[in-house]
C-alpha cells in the first residue's frame, strides 16, 4: 500500500515511516525539514522524501492521488511557537489540515489526524475521556492558540465525516524516543537533556508537582499504525498514550539517574524556578494530564509496552551518540534563546507530531 506522512521527517513521522517500511508498505515523507532524521531510509525504494509544504497545492495534490492513506502529522509545534509566533501556528495547523482533508475527500483517501492531549485544557478531571469537556483559558493567553488549533482541525475532519470521508483522530500525550529534537528546543525531556549534557542543574519551573504521561515512541506508532489499517477504527477518536502518570520532579531525578548510569558522571543537581521569571503571564501551565487510553486497548488492540526508565535510556543513548558523533563537548549542544534562561520548559510542552 501506498502511504503519504505529512510530517514525515519529524520525530513521530520518522518513527511512523520506520513502521510502515517494516510492513511491506510504500511510503511517501512529506516535510519542509532536512532529512536529517530519516537519512537511514533514503536508499529503501519504497521510501520517498518530498522536501515541500502542504500548502504547496500541486505537490500536496499529486501526492494523495498516488497515496491511499494519509497521516496527517504535519504542524506548528512546541512551547517556543505558540508563545512566541501564535499565528504560525494557527495558520499551518488550520489551513495546511483544510487543504489535507479537501484532497483527501475529493480522491476518496483514508486519513488519520494527529492531535493532541492538548485539546483539553486544563480540565481538572483525570483521566481525559475521549468526550472530557475543554477547560482552556483566555484567547488573549497565547498559549492556548496551539490547543485551539488542534481543535478546530478535529472539527474539520468529523465535519469530512459527516460526507463521507473515512477519517481517525489520535491524541497524544506526550510522546518521546530517538530522534526526538534538537536538546534545550522546546519539550521537557530535550531542555533536561541538553543540561545534563553540559552538567549543569535540571531546573524545574515551579514546585515540580504537575504531572503528565510519557509514551514512548514505539507504543505511540504502533497505536498510529493501527488507527489507519484497522476498518473498525474509521470515525474513531482515540487517546494514545499510558495511563501512568509522571511528576516532573520524578522524571528529573529518574533522567539523573539514568544518565549518571550510563555515563559514569556525577549526579547533577535540580534547581527550581517560577514559571513567570521564564515565560511572564502569557503561559498557563497544566498540573495534570492524564488519559483514559480504554479505546485504544480494545478498538485499536495496543498496551503501551515500554516503560518510563527504559524509553528514557534508548532516548538518552541517542542523544549521546548524536553528541558523539559531532565531536562531543558542551560547545556543541545548541543553547537557543528559550533554554538560555537557564530554565525547563513548562511539563505540558513535551508533544508528539513532530
Amino acid at each position: 500500500m501506498r502511504i503519504l506522512v505529512t510530517g514525515g521527517g519529524g520525530f513521530l513521522g520518522s518513527h511512523l515511516g520506520d513502521r510502515l517500511l517494516s510492513l511491506g508498505h510504500e511510503v511517501f515523507a512529506l516535510d519542509t525539514a532536512k532529512d536529517f532524521k530519516v537519512r537511514h531510509n533514503l536508499g529503501n525504494p519504497r521510501f520517498h522524501y518530498v522536501k515541500d509544504s502542504i500548502f504547496s497545492k500541486d505537490m500536496l495534490e499529486s501526492l494523495v492521488r498516488r497515496c491511499e492513506v494519509i497521516y496527517h502529522l504535519a504542524a506548528v509545534v512546541g512551547v517556543e511557537h505558540y508563545v512566541e509566533d501564535p499565528y504560525s501556528v494557527l495558520n499551518v495547523n488550520i489551513n495546511g489540515t483544510q487543504s489535507v482533508l479537501r484532497l483527501a475527500h475529493l480522491y476518496e483517501r483514508k486519513v488519520v489526524f494527529s492531535s493532541t492531549s492538548e485539546v483539553y485544557g486544563r480540565n481538572p478531571e483525570v483521566p481525559f475521556r475521549e468526550d472530557s469537556d475543554r477547560v482552556l483559558g483566555a484567547t488573549t493567553i497565547d498559549r492556548w492558540s496551539y490547543s485551539t488549533s488542534k481543535a478546530a482541525c478535529e472539527h474539520f475532519c468529523f465535519a469530512y465525516a459527516r460526507m463521507g470521508l473515512p477519517v481517525v483522530v489520535v491524541r497524544y500525550f506526550n510522546a518521546y524516543g530517538p530522534r526526538l529534537d534538537r536538546v534545550d528546543v522546546g519539550r521537557i525531556l530535550t531542555i533536561f537533556m541538553g543540561q545534563l549534557l553540559r552538567g549543569e542543574d535540571l531546573t524545574v519551573v515551579g514546585d515540580g508537582r504537575q504531572t503528565r504521561c510519557f509514551t514512548y515512541v514505539d507504543d505511540a506508532v504502533r497505536a498510529t499504525v493501527a488507527a489507519g489499517t484497522l476498518d473498525e477504527a474509521a470515525g474513531g477518536l482515540f487517546n494514545i498514550g499510558t495511563m501512568v502518570e509522571t511528576p516532573i520532579l520524578e522524571l528529573a531525578e529518574t533522567m539523573i539517574g539514568v544518565y549518571a548510569g550510563l555515563t559514569g558522571k556525577p549526579r547533577c543537581g535540580i534547581r527550581f524556578v517560577k514559571q513567570e521569571d521564564v515565560y511572564g503571564k502569557s503561559y498557563e501551565d497544566i498540573r495534570r494530564r492524564v488519559p483514559d487510553n480504554g479505546r485504544m486497548l480494545e478498538v485499536l488492540k495496543v498496551r503501551p509496552e515500554v516503560d518510563l526508565r527504559e524509553g528514557l535510556r534508548r532516548t538518552m543513548e541517542w542523544f549521546l551518540e548524536e553528541q558523539a558523533s559531532l565531536g562531543g563537548g558542551a560547545d556543541r549542544v545548541v543553547t537557543p534563546a528559550i533554554a538560555r534562561k537557564g530554565t525547563a520548559a513548562p511539563a505540558g510542552s513535551a508533544k508528539a507530531a513532530r
